[in-house]
């Protein structure tokens, strides 16, 4: 399967897996890496630059592939630029931005040779990362897993509008976790797909604690919420009696000084890591309603591939 994003990344697939915050190390990244996709790993999971390098030098003895760092910019100041230039140190292939403006690292990064991707949710930020030098853009409608952006425009939507508007490659986000989803993705004029929500099903994804898995195989289409959204900030979660908890607080009118405790990192890392539903939350997105099970990263590349193919032949007799 080739097209400007195979062709862009040096990848066999055009799937790239997304930045799960706390989920995306080594061993899931190099396992989507080395399937044929583009694995990534999460730079502001990491305490510190050290750390971030001693993960990108393990994901290289894993994967003689390409992959990628992602970097969530947009998390109320937090520094990122010693992670950044870690990143560029031991010259990953490709550096991924959400949140945030992303012009100070695509400005650094110019020159450098490392291919940049930007998570965009509408056509006009689409623009902007063109015009800042972005090689390819990642447009996320409403569907997706955490941070979606406030426009609230499905993918179905959003996706050739974003085409119509820009130059480089765009790639779709939200609510795709098959074959279907990339061949609907192509269809509408993108050159690959970026998932973030099926690959936490994955038996590669070994930092995600078994009811987190469970959850999301378990849940349909209408068990998430969005939260966040009254801070600007809005993101897709499992439902939850501690997400509605949230929505309460915020329905309440409480501010991020007041929600802080309730959406920190630490709170994320209770239930994705310790399993603890009551007390944290997760991150998914509506495709939950389609995830079924755990494979390994292989066995969902080679589904996916097969899906479609017989989509390809279905259509053909269409036709």
């Amino acid at each position: 399967m080739k097209t400007r994003l195979t062709e862009l990344l040096h990848i066999k697939f055009p799937i790239i897996q997304g930045g799960l915050a706390y989920l995306a190390y080594s061993e899931l990244a190099s396992a989507v890496s080395n399937a044929g996709g583009l694995g990534q790993i999460t730079a502001m999971s990491f305490p510190d630059s050290h750390a971030l390098k001693s993960e990108i030098q393990k994901t290289k003895k894993l994967t003689s592939h390409p992959f990628g760092v992602n970097f969530a910019i947009g998390q109320h100041g937090r520094p990122y630029e010693d992670m950044l230039e870690a990143a560029i140190e031991e010259g990953v292939d490709v550096i991924s931005v959400t949140g945030g403006n992303p012009a100070p690292v695509l400005d650094r990064l110019r020159g450098t040779g490392i291919k940049t991707l930007v998570l965009v949710s509408s056509v006009r930020q689409a623009m902007k990362a063109e015009q800042l030098g972005a090689d390819a853009v990642m447009a996320v409608g409403q569907e997706g897993g955490g941070h979606i952006g406030k426009e609230d425009t499905g993918t179905f939507v959003l996706i050739p509008r974003v085409v119509e508007n820009v130059s480089i490659p765009v790639i779709a986000s939200g609510g795709i976790g098959d074959g279907k989803g990339l061949m609907a993705a192509l269809a509408l004029g993108a050159e690959g797909v970026e998932m973030g929500t099926r690959f936490i099903a994955t038996e590669e994804c070994v930092h995600a604690h078994p009811l987190y898995k469970q959850l999301v195989v378990e849940s349909s289409e209408l068990d998430t919420v969005v939260i966040k959204r009254t801070l600007g900030a809005p993101g897709r979660t499992l439902r939850t009696d501690f997400t509605l908890k949230i929505l309460e607080e915020e329905n309440k009118g409480g501010t991020y000084q007041h929600l802080k405790d309730y959406i920190s990192g630490e709170a994320n890392q209770k239930l994705i890591y310790e399993g603890r539903s009551d007390e944290g939350f997760g991150w998914a997105g509506q495709i939950i309603g389609r995830i079924n099970d755990v494979p390994s990263v292989g066995e969902l590349f080679k589904r996916m591939s097969a899906e479609a193919e017989t989509i390809k032949q279905r259509l053909n007799n269409l036709f």
